[in-house]
This record gives C-alpha cells, sequence and structure tokens, in this order.
C-alpha cells in the first residue's frame, strides 16, 4: 500500500497512481500540489511564448549584434597565445580583445573580416591608443602580408550587407569554429 503524500500514511488508492488519501487535509494538499503544478506549467509556458515573441521582434541590427559578439570571441581565442597585434605585449600579459585594423563601427562591411581583426591588448591598445593603428599596421603586414592588408584597404570602401539568414549562418559558423579550437 502507498503512502500519503500529505500525511504519510498508508492508504488504499482510489484512483491510479493517486498520492494523497480521502482526509479533507489531505485533499486541501492535494488540491495546492496540483494547483502549483499548474502554476509551473504557466510559468514554463509563458518563457517560451516570451522568447518566440523576442526572437520575432528582433531586427537586422540585433542579429549583426549578436554575430559580431560571436565573432569576436572567436578572433580573442584564436589569437590567444600570440601577442598583441600592436605592441608585441606577450601573451598571457593582458587582457585580450579582437582590435579591429579598420574601426568596425565605421567599416562596418568588413568588421566580420577575420584578416581585419587581431587579437589586442583591451587597455593599452584598444581602449587607451584607440587601437594603436600607427604600430598595428606594419606588425598586420607582417603577420598575414602586404597583399592581403592592400585588399582590406580596397575592401573597406565598399558595401556588403548581410541579410538576416546569412547573419544566422554566420554566427553559427563562427559557434562552429570556436568550438573546435582548443580549449584554453
Amino acid at each position: 500500500m502507498p503512502r500519503c503524500k500529505s500525511c504519510n500514511n498508508k492508504f488504499e488508492q482510489y484512483q491510479f497512481l493517486n498520492k494523497f488519501c480521502k482526509g479533507l487535509d489531505c485533499q486541501t494538499a492535494k488540491a495546492m500540489f496540483l494547483l502549483d503544478k499548474k502554476k509551473q506549467q504557466n510559468k514554463k509556458d509563458w518563457s517560451k511564448e516570451k522568447k518566440e515573441r523576442k526572437e520575432a521582434l528582433k531586427t537586422r541590427e540585433d542579429y549583426y549584434q549578436e554575430t559580431l559578439k560571436v565573432f569576436n570571441e572567436y578572433i580573442r581565442k584564436r589569437d590567444f597565445n600570440k601577442p598583441c597585434i600592436s605592441c608585441d605585449a606577450p601573451p598571457l600579459t593582458y587582457r585580450i580583445s579582437s582590435g579591429h585594423f579598420h574601426p568596425q563601427g565605421t567599416y562596418r562591411n568588413i568588421a566580420l573580416n577575420e584578416d581585419n581583426s587581431h587579437g589586442q591588448c583591451w587597455f593599452n591598445c584598444n581602449k587607451n591608443r584607440h587601437g594603436n593603428l600607427s604600430e598595428y599596421r606594419p606588425r598586420l603586414i607582417k603577420r598575414i602580408g602586404q597583399e592581403i592588408v592592400d585588399n582590406i584597404d580596397m575592401l573597406r570602401n565598399g558595401t556588403l550587407k548581410l541579410s538576416i539568414p546569412e547573419l544566422i549562418i554566420l554566427k553559427e559558423d563562427y559557434k562552429k569554429k570556436i568550438k573546435s579550437l582548443k580549449p584554453l
């Protein structure tokens, strides 16, 4: 015989899988239990609906910012063991950021270009020296070559406007690339 979930007395089940006996207090506890269970389900349903509504309200800019965030994370992990692109500070002695040679706010068409973005010390070069571009360029040429740097210079004045599906695919591609990198 099962025990009542409320009073812990043994009782004969009057319904299949019933967990409460027929006592008044136990039936009240059963009602409260079922009410709590219903509230939890409603809360879960509302969370799901709210997530769907938020997703439906997203703009292209929201998708772009999400993709840029994942892209920057990839650059930080890719260049984790490399010195700062602008000042050659040794790895692990600075907080790394994703430094764009041509600023991503101005040149959005190449903001998601891996050749335009490299690991950079966050506080010294990226924040205080606004990218330290005078030192960035020669080291960038040394790292990726003059031809690629010239190509980036040419691309910066072009136009590129990715659609929402393209941004979603790009974001997922960078998530996969992050997973494929060695863990830190």
